[in-house]
């Protein structure tokens, strides 16, 4: 692994930065101009990914060695794990209703961010957009580069952090608190595996059967 120069480190520290005023500008706000929430996000994850891919010299070429490796394997887990992290949102969608006032209401604010966008819209976006593009950069860019700086443990939980972080612009506890499961749990499989092929597959389908097909 090609030691990081100090100008790819200061690089790899702003994109972080710039991660945090991209998006809970986003979850704060839902929309701006003409930009609803799902082509707001999609346009921070194309800049992002971009961004990323022209400081990390590394970035293309593991995500290359990762689609001609087992792929068809990966894409299997991808599948079993997203079954897997739906199953343990219905649960915890029943227990948090039982045991927390506000969940019912926070659930249903997630929910809000559909307004105004067709279902086949937001399908499509996250298929082609959002699914893969959030574990290319928060995995495949963010999580990789805190490994390689601070170990696998403490990197993991650092950009695991950072994921849960940047949903507190949506004031919404539920969401938040999704957001940490969902970070740790992709954050757990790609430290596993180093797939993002394999994260970005559970990320797409748990996206599309959360959002779309089998809401709660």
């Amino acid at each position: 692994m090609p030691k990081k120069t100090g100008r790819e480190i200061f690089w790899g520290y702003s994109i972080g930065v710039a991660a945090i005023f991209l998006f809970v500008p986003l979850f704060a706000f839902r929309s701006v101009g003409p930009l609803d929430f799902w082509w707001w996000i999609s346009l921070n994850l194309i800049l992002l990914i971009g961004l990323g891919a022209a400081v990390d010299r590394g970035f293309f070429l593991d995500l290359k060695a990762d689609l001609l490796s087992g792929a068809v394997r990966k894409i299997w887990l991808g599948v079993v794990s997203a079954v897997a992290l739906y199953a343990l949102f219905f649960a915890g969608n029943l227990i948090s209703r039982m045991i927390l006032p506000f969940a019912g209401a926070g659930i249903a604010d997630v929910y809000g961010f559909k307004a105004e966008a067709s279902p086949a819209r937001i399908v499509l976006l996250m298929a082609l957009l959002i699914g893969p593009g959030e574990e290319l950069f928060w995995r495949g860019f963010l999580q990789r580069r805190s490994q390689e700086r601070f170990g696998r443990g403490p990197g993991f939980l650092a950009a695991a952090a950072l994921y849960a972080l940047v949903h507190v612009g949506s004031g919404n506890p539920m969401l938040v608190l999704a957001a940490a499961v969902c970070g740790l749990f992709w954050g757990v499989l790609y430290l596993r595996t180093g797939s993002i092929l394999l994260v970005a597959v559970s990320h797409t389908l748990w996206d599309i059967a959360v959002f779309v097909l089998f809401p709660f």
